[in-house]
């Protein structure tokens, strides 16, 4: 009877052992992921993003710019970088107009508003170098129409003024009372002896450009300073071109 108790013992503890196996304390469980644990990891991953563009500096008030990097629409034809004007020669080698960083704000205000009625700027001479200056006395030594660089500096030297006239939509020149550089009565602001359209032409631009922030020259229909004055520039000179 002994003998038969020690064998049922030994049957039992060989039929406990053959169930399903025990895992190893290192053997890890994989389940497939749940709705839940998906989304958990979605919003967990790294997201990539692109590399944000830096903006340019804005400039200082009295930096040089060129004009036509801030007016797009307007266009230019600088008549001393020509000889059509009244010396019959050039007088400096470049063809980009510039002007100090705060004259052209006020200048695209300007022209935003001319724009409305289907008008743009023609910019006949901007910023203007002392060298420059020099070379007109020598040839036109004259102070009824050239500023004397001996006891005083033309405002286009302060590169806050600036010659201009109204185009169209195509490009072409409405009528005023006169062209560039006529230096007669007739390009004076009376605006008497002029047509009625090149008076009202005439007027239309002065208005404007007085509204925000420019003194009118009597004398020249065309020529207007930014009432912020700025020192004469002695050593910057535009890239000629």
């Amino acid at each position: 009877m002994k003998q038969i108790a020690i064998l049922l013992l030994v049957c039992l503890l060989f039929l406990g052992g053959c169930g399903k196996p025990e895992r190893s304390l290192g053997t890890q469980i994989q389940t497939a992921p749940t709705e839940q644990t998906y989304e958990a990891m979605v919003e967990t991953a790294p997201v990539e993003t692109e590399p944000t563009e830096t903006q340019p500096e804005e400039p200082q008030e009295d930096a040089f710019v060129r004009v036509l990097d801030y007016l797009p629409e307007a266009s230019q034809e600088l008549m001393y970088a020509t000889d059509q004007n009244f010396t019959g020669q050039r007088i400096y080698d470049f063809t980009e107009a510039y002007l100090r960083y705060g004259t052209v704000k006020k200048l695209a205000l300007v022209a935003a508003e001319l724009e409305q009625q289907g008008l743009y700027l023609k910019i006949w001479d901007g910023f203007r170098p002392v060298s420059a200056q020099l070379t007109l006395w020598e040839i036109c030594p004259n102070p009824t129409y050239v500023a004397n660089p001996n006891t005083g500096f033309s405002s286009h030297s302060r590169g806050n003024t600036v010659d201009l006239t109204l185009v169209d939509a195509r490009g072409q020149e409405i009528e005023m009372p006169t062209g560039f550089d006529d230096f007669s009565a007739l390009a004076d602001r009376n605006y008497s002896d002029c047509t009625e359209t090149a008076a009202a032409n005439a007027r239309l631009l002065q208005e404007t450009m007085e509204k925000y922030g420019f003194s009118s020259y009597f004398g020249e229909w065309w020529h207007f300073s930014d009432t912020q004055s700025y020192p004469v520039e002695e050593i910057f000179e535009p890239a000629a071109g």
